[in-house]
């Protein structure tokens, strides 16, 4: 061993001891945040699908691939960064012995072939993700704005930098005459050493530059434990494992609502207590721990951001922001935290003076500040954030870590509206009627059957017919919305032509609760679906079909949380099903081309793509796609109980889309849902095109296809 390597070797050995000390200090450190969060029992169930899950989404980049060339070179960069961990290692004995590899595998041509393949496919892969965020970044409305950009540039660098070194090495080893692996299987490295002189040094300080960048890396992230860019490469696979639903692979938080926890158990409204019992997350420990990794592994890439309703309409709500405000603000609080501090439920402080004495004055200032508040209150979260959310789940289905958006919107609406009384004014008439009449119109209960008059057949009720295949759900939208009665009189029509055995409710339906349980009252929602569980049992309903996808997904996978299983599809797939039997024939397609507008609900929360493209197939319309559709549809700004709550901040998402599927050039747009038949129609019609353009539910569009009347 000569001077160099002496000197290379002790130089190597101080930084790695000082970047191991201090990544172990980070570890435990976000850690003991994660620890903060409340107990959540329901994620260590599944091990065995979990893991087939994670391993999917990571080896398998399922979530990374939607974005094509991209999640194709992340892909190679993250191999790259797994793989030539060795590379790193390697150099240790580079340092040493400039001729020196890696023991036992270092010497194998597999090993050679492998990793210079793995680092040329990773070095191409990075370069060409530092093009599209320098192109991106350029963007009005660039998906990494707010994203911590240095610390992006610090990590593109640093793997620039090490494969780059791994190459210089291999290239000076080439040179020196002393590399083992042949032309063909390490090509790059054949070409540095070709035009790198021989030095028999080189291969030792070359090493020692990798091993100073991958050091400095690690000591950067150590140092900034929220820095999750850098982060999320080993928290990634733990938020995957820990996901809300395993088996859905394409979204955790979509679906259903994870429902209101206290203590790691869902709240029992009959026996709780504000007092003692949580209701929603009025501080940041109050999340789950899942919630606090899900903050601490953003890795800002900003694809929710970029997909977000809201955010592409001007309003203040950003996921990714939203997210990393949680986040700084879950650590700059972890030292109050940590020492015993928080407030109790009845907003005491649970620490003593002599808990709290060493607590820094930064982090006593952050446990101050309300969790919601505007501005003026240095509030984390401001509450045109909060209520700017539609609960679209477009989010959630593009992030690339599984982290739940929609779920920790809802709880913190949860506390606001329980605790507080804190939400949009215009919402409480609709709060109100639900409480009242059970509906959010605050229509007569005794109307509930009018859409029944005038229809030349006679609609069975549950309880007038004793045995009945389907239940058909007309929900409150589709007995009390004009528009949405014609949907409805379409179905049933349709139901009658094909022959099917249904029954309707009438008076004896109310409101399914979903938009009660979306702006946070989950006591109103309780309370209706309660009411709902029982007439459903007692009628032994085995079956249901609706209209409305909000009612579809609270009916088929909210209700199982009270302990209702029943079959629930939406009226598109019982129609696209009595199409592909013969029970229904299609006779002309109608005139003009059709764009069909997939509801948030019906597609990204519950994956019905196919079938209402089934019905609107070549027999009934000639269909014209617009460019967001099925998982990247946009929303029509109803959801989240939206559709009663005025948006009275940048670009209307109903415009939005609408003009979307103007530029089609298509003279009917169909939807698949009331709110979206609601949210459009008003588009069109605030474009001025209503004597142009029809918008009609899917059932529609089939019924006159077979030549009848609606």
């Amino acid at each position: 061993m000569g001077i160099a390597q002496i000197i290379a070797t002790v130089l190597a050995g101080a930084v790695t001891v000082v970047a191991v000390a201090l990544a172990v200090r980070a570890v435990l450190t976000i850690t003991a945040v994660i620890r903060q969060g409340q107990p959540a029992p329901e994620r260590f169930t599944g091990k065995g699908t979990r893991t087939k899950t994670m391993l999917t989404e990571t080896l398998g980049h399922t979530r990374m691939l939607k974005w094509s060339a991209i999640g194709a070179a992340h892909w190679f960069v993250m191999v790259s960064f797994m793989i030539l961990f060795l590379l790193v290692v390697e150099a240790y004995f580079e340092v040493v012995d400039p001729e020196g590899g890696l023991p036992i595998v270092g010497h194998w041509l597999v090993y050679g072939f492998v990793t210079e393949w793995i680092g040329i496919l990773g070095l191409i892969g990075i370069l060409y993700l530092v093009f599209v965020r320098q192109r991106n970044i350029r963007q009005k409305r660039s998906r990494f704005l707010g994203s911590t950009m240095w610390q992006a540039y610090f990590v593109e660098a640093v793997i620039i930098g090490v494969l780059i070194c791994g190459f210089l090495i291999r290239g000076f080893k080439v040179a020196n005459d002393t590399f083992e692996y042949p032309g063909w299987a390490t090509p790059l490295s054949h070409a540095v050493g070709s035009i790198l002189p021989a030095a028999a040094d080189g291969p030792t300080w070359v090493a020692l530059v990798k091993l100073f960048i991958s050091m400095g890396w690690l000591i950067t992230i150590a140092l900034n434990p929220t820095m999750g860019v850098a982060w999320h490469r080993f928290l990634a696979f733990f938020n995957i494992f820990f996901k809300r639903d395993p088996e859905k692979p394409a979204g955790s938080g979509l679906g259903a609502l994870r429902p209101m926890m206290s203590e790691g158990k869902p709240l029992d409204f009959e026996e709780a207590d504000p007092e003692k019992d949580q209701f929603g997350v009025a501080q940041v420990e109050q999340f789950s721990w899942k919630g606090l990794l899900d903050f601490s592994t953003c890795t800002e890439c900003g694809r929710c951001q970029s997909q977000c309703p809201a955010w592409n309409t001007a309003k203040p709500l950003s996921p990714k922001l939203l997210v990393l405000s949680l986040r700084d603000h879950a650590y700059a609080k972890a030292p109050y935290l940590l020492a015993g501090g928080g407030k109790d439920l009845t907003g005491e402080e649970k620490a003593t003076e002599e808990q709290l004495a060493g607590v820094d004055v930064l982090a006593l200032a952050e446990a101050e500040r309300p969790l919601i508040g505007g501005v003026d209150e240095n509030g984390v979260i401001d509450p045109d954030v909060l209520w700017s959310c539609t609960t679209c789940g477009a989010c959630v289905e593009q992030c690339p870590v599984d982290i739940e958006h929609v779920d920790h919107i809802v709880d913190m609406r949860r506390y606001q509206v329980l605790i507080e009384s804190s939400f949009p004014s215009e919402a409480g008439v609709m709060l109100r009627n639900l409480e009242n009449k059970g509906n959010p119109w605050g229509a007569p209960q005794n109307t509930r059957e009018d859409w029944t008059k005038g229809l030349d057949f006679e609609v069975p009720r549950v309880g007038e017919v004793e045995d009945f295949e389907y239940l058909f759900w007309v929900g409150c939208a589709g007995a009390f919305e004009d528009r949405a009665k014609k949907t409805t009189r379409a179905v049933a029509k349709l139901l009658h032509e094909a022959g099917v055995n249904y029954a309707i409710l009438g008076e004896g339906e109310t409101c399914t609760g979903d938009p009660a349980r979306r702006i946070g009252n989950e006591f109103v929602f309780q309370m209706l679906a309660q009411q709902n569980v029982e007439t459903l049992q007692e009628a032994n309903v085995k079956k249901i079909v609706a209209t409305c996808p909000h009612c579809f997904n609270t009916l088929g996978n909210e209700y199982e949380q009270l302990g209702l299983k029943v079959e629930v599809v939406h009226h598109t797939q019982l129609l696209a099903h009595l199409v592909a039997t013969g029970k229904l024939t299609p006779v002309q397609p109608i005139d003009g081309d059709v764009t069909y507008h997939d509801p948030c609900y019906l597609g990204r929360h519950n994956r019905v793509f196919d079938a209402p493209r089934e019905v609107l197939g070549e027999a009934t319309a000639n269909l014209i796609e617009m460019p967001r559709n099925q998982e990247r549809s946009f929303c029509c700004g109803a959801g989240g109980a939206r559709m009663w709550m005025e948006e009275k901040i940048g670009k209307r998402i109903n415009v939005e889309r609408t003009e979307e599927a103007l530029a089609t050039g298509a003279k009917t747009i169909a939807v698949g849902c009331p709110f979206c038949y609601t949210m459009i129609g008003d588009g069109v019609t605030g474009k001025g095109e209503q004597d142009n353009v029809e918008v009609v539910d899917v059932a529609t569009v089939l019924l006159r296809s077979m030549k009848q009347e609606v």
